[in-house]
């Protein structure tokens, strides 16, 4: 079996600044990023620590797969050598947790079973999910995006009370940096972690395995993309698999920012952006061909 894909997106939230997910795939394996938006000033080479840490999340999870090593066995090594480049190429070291780059992750890797089917396997971290649709199935709803979104909007609704600001932008607003900083703080410790310069994150990665068929449709997304299902309603779990396959996920990614558009100080749908970057990767588990 092999994952071919069908459709991808990497729609940035703002076209003038550095898009801060990534996604990466081969035949047996595929996988989103989403970069944490930076609190601060960067500690690294390059306009964003946040667009680092997931494009090169994203390269060494691959090769350390295509080195045929286990789905959590490459996640620790690209967790070390995330390590590695950080404390090489950083500025200085970090005084807080909230200046680590860290970022979301949506991975799935598949160990053939025959043409009859495969064993797939998730790991995330974060807000970035995957839906799985098989044939006469309800679809499945892979990570934590759904729980952890309904969380961020009481949070941005709560804090733009507060302050008495619509809570749009509230990420580069000094009003909200001092909370969202200790939030931050608490990644890498009891149950908040998340892909960073830390190899011991590798052991605390949500995980679970799936038999899937042929035929079946894989949905990998940031949470900028699911937005259209966690957030604003527009689709349940089932309904956005069905849009991504009938209409294309360029069609959503319009449909996602006309609604960000119309609600731009995010009064209507509390957010700390008004877009967020948005990628997916549609894909389809099918027989491999014969061996040449």
């Amino acid at each position: 079996m092999k994952l071919v894909v069908l459709d991808s997106l990497w729609l940035p939230g703002d076209p003038v600044k550095p898009n801060e997910d990534a996604f990466g795939h081969d035949d047996h394996a595929a996988l989103v990023m989403d970069g944490a938006t930076m609190l601060g000033d960067g500690l690294m080479p390059g306009p964003s620590d946040a667009a680092w840490i997931a494009q090169f999340g994203a390269r060494r999870l691959l090769a350390h797969l295509r080195d045929g090593e286990s789905a959590r066995k490459a996640l620790r090594g690209a967790l070390e050598d995330a390590r590695k480049s950080f404390e090489a190429l950083r500025r200085m070291p970090p005084e807080d947790v909230w200046q680590t780059p860290c970022a979301s992750m949506m991975l799935v890797t598949q160990a053939p079973q025959g043409r009859k089917g495969a064993q797939l396997e998730f790991l995330w971290f974060g807000d970035c999910g995957a839906l799985l649709s098989q044939p006469q199935r309800p679809v499945t709803v892979l990570g934590d995006t759904f729980e952890n979104r309904a969380a961020e909007a009481l949070r941005a609704q709560r804090l733009a009370g507060e302050k008495q600001l619509s809570p749009a932008h509230g990420l580069s607003r000094q009003e909200f940096l001092v909370e969202l900083r200790a939030t931050r703080n608490r990644i890498n410790a009891g149950d908040s972690w998340l892909f960073s310069p830390e190899p011991r994150a590798a052991a605390h990665a949500g995980r679970r395995t799936i038999r899937a068929e042929p035929g079946a449709h894989l949905l990998l997304a940031s949470d900028g993309f699911l937005a259209l299902a966690s957030d604003y309603g527009v689709y349940d779990a089932d309904g956005l698999m069905t849009a991504a396959l009938d209409e294309g996920l360029h069609a959503l990614g319009d449909q996602l920012r006309a609604i960000e558009n119309g609600d731009a100080g995010g009064d209507r749908f509390p957010r700390f952006k008004k877009s967020d970057d948005a990628t997916a990767l549609l894909l389809r588990l099918e027989p491999a061909g014969p061996a040449a």
